[in-house]
């Protein structure tokens, strides 16, 4: 008998959360988003999360603020903000990156301030 458990995630009817992120497939212990078209900023204020976190950029350019370390991310790039990390991205073109995090950001509200 086939595996019924698989599912398929459509990105257009996707969930947004508060911080312009798109929900995308999810499963018991991780999930994935995408930040898409994010314009240049400011860094926000360092945050550290719940969760650990890989990235992976599609296209644009951020800086990545980590526990005192300055990491320019390109096209072709993936990175890693352990859990409990103290971090923040600053946008310098519009960026355009999938995340994994686990276990997944958007359960019991991780992914909002």
């Amino acid at each position: 008998m086939p595996d019924k458990t698989v599912t398929k995630i459509d990105s257009d009817y996707s969930p947004k959360g508060q911080l312009g992120q798109k929900y995308l497939a999810s499963g018991k212990s991780i999930s994935m988003r995408l930040w898409e078209n994010e314009q240049p900023n400011k860094p926000k204020e360092p945050t550290a999360r719940e969760y650990e976190t890989v990235g992976y950029v599609i296209n644009g350019r951020a800086e990545l603020h980590i526990e005192g370390q300055n990491i320019l991310l390109e096209p072709g790039n993936s990175w890693v903000v352990p859990k409990g990390a103290s971090h923040t991205y600053k946008i310098l073109e519009s960026f355009t990156a999938v995340e994994a995090t686990s276990p997944p950001a958007q359960v019991h509200g991780r992914d909002e301030n």
